[in-house]
């Protein structure tokens, strides 16, 4: 008897956990976003780098400076806000976002602008996503970090964009 006490007893013990943990994810999806997004700026701050040293188009370069600029001081405002919420602060970019840095070091010159600007396109858009969604959650200052944030990755949408346009043409006339 004892025998079917005690895995009726882990069972529910198990579903418990399993339905306070899914209850816990619940409310931590502003701590979740705002992790993710920390993540991401390093990444833009560390790619934004490696255009200015990689790419030979001044363009591409100045980008790359207005990629560090905004997302580094996005990143300050994201990890002072984790901070105050007692969230431990990320120091590495998402593994998708490393694989590409490591692909486009590999890379220079037209090569790279054209790898960087369609991965910059790419990235912002799926950004911009995530950022309207969360801003729309009423997560509180989470939610409102996030719509102040829009703006700026809409403003880096179009600048890669732009710049995706002037590189394939560069491209085809070599």
């Amino acid at each position: 008897m004892t025998m079917t006490i005690l895995p009726r007893a882990m069972l529910a013990s198990a579903l418990l956990l399993g339905v306070s943990g899914a209850a816990l994810a619940a409310g931590n999806t502003g701590s979740s976003f705002l992790k993710e997004a920390i993540r991401g700026d390093i990444a833009e701050t560390q790619i934004g780098q490696l255009a200015q040293q990689k790419s030979t188009n001044a363009e591409v370069k100045s980008f790359g400076q207005e990629l560090v600029t905004d997302h580094g001081q996005a990143k300050v405002e994201a990890t002072t806000l984790a901070q105050s919420m007692k969230i431990t602060v990320p120091t590495k970019p998402p593994r998708k976002a490393q694989t590409e840095y490591d692909k486009l070091s590999k890379l220079s010159g037209p090569a790279f602008d054209q790898e960087f600007v369609s991965y910059m396109v790419k990235d912002h858009q799926e950004d911009i996503s995530k950022f309207q969604k969360e801003a729309q959650a009423n997560d509180g200052q989470v939610s409102a970090l996030a719509q102040k944030t829009v703006p700026v990755l809409q403003k880096h949408l179009q600048a890669a964009q732009a710049l995706q346009s002037k590189v394939g043409q560069q491209q085809s006339a070599q």
